[in-house]
């Protein structure tokens, strides 16, 4: 995990990202900076839908999307709205550790059980539906897949300032993914 850099103090955000929501993002849920008070959305944040992570920011401060894995595939009319009408120009993609999204493959048998024994599927639909989705939503690595998505919406949306993230589940606090 050396392509992470941690921040314990404004200083050690990276200079590009310095002055900016993304900076503060990082500085609110690390817990470096005191709320400040919002009236309009500063900064979209795209993050796993994982329960085990919340943010630490200001009301008002950001549009959040969540997705398994932070993949923001599905989410392209959501974040032009934000740019277009919300007027943000500023896009943090949070991946985290210990994703379930990675390996997915290996949870197909749980993954089908679950649908079959929780919801009252049958076993054939299930297991379609898993096939059917997996790739869409399997992430390989953590940090490959929000570079990966960092990379595509910055071709996507070339004046945003798009940066990724890890949020790490042991101290709840972001490193930005040396990129």
């Amino acid at each position: 995990m050396d392509a992470l850099l941690p921040i314990t103090c404004a200083a050690d955000v990276p200079g590009k990202y310095r002055g900016t929501p993304l900076s503060l993002l990082v500085e609110y849920q690390n817990h470096l900076r005191a709320h400040d008070a919002y009236t309009s959305a500063q900064i979209l944040v795209g993050m796993c839908m994982d329960n085990r992570k919340a943010l630490d920011v200001p009301e008002n401060f950001a549009y959040i999307l969540r997705t398994g894995g932070a993949n923001m595939r599905a989410s392209g009319f959501k974040i032009s709205y934000a740019i277009s009408v919300g007027g943000v120009r500023h896009i943090a993609i949070v991946g985290h550790n210990h994703c379930g999204m990675v390996n997915l493959m290996q949870r197909k048998e749980a993954f089908i059980l679950g649908l079959v024994e929780g919801a009252g599927w049958n076993r054939e639909k299930a297991e379609n539906h898993f096939l059917n989705l997996v790739p869409m939503f399997e992430i390989g690595n953590e940090i490959d897949f929000v570079l990966s998505e960092v990379r595509r919406l910055r071709a996507e949306y070339p004046k945003i300032t798009i940066a990724p993230l890890l949020y790490k589940i042991e101290d709840n606090n972001l490193c930005f993914i040396n990129d």
